[in-house]
């Protein structure tokens, strides 16, 4: 059994035990998270989502992704602008789908 399921803005495809990296999401480790704007559950498609369908996962770790450089230059002017940014995420592991 599979689920497409939305967080944020983005959509994600699961099964039961997969382990996705989402936007970071205000729960403890160890805590749980249900999602219910569930997009298709199998061959059951949403106009635009399920009802009473749900995605349940467990918070496995909090982070940051590596550092990533952004560097804005302008020629002839002798400017160099260098800047870094780090992505906070949420690491979950699907427990449960559920469709009643």
């Amino acid at each position: 059994m599979f689920a497409i399921f939305e967080v944020g803005s983005k959509q994600y495809k699961v099964q039961k035990g997969d382990v996705i990296y989402v936007e970071k999401q205000d729960k403890k480790v160890g805590e749980s998270i249900s999602f219910d704007k569930v997009l298709m559950v199998d061959s059951t498609v949403g106009k635009p989502y399920i009802k009473n369908a749900s995605v349940s996962c467990k918070v496995e770790k909090q982070g940051k992704q590596k550092k990533i450089l952004i560097i804005k230059h302008k020629r002839y002017t002798r400017s160099l602008k260098r800047q870094g940014h780090r992505q906070p995420y949420t690491k979950l592991v699907v427990t449960d789908i559920s469709l009643k």
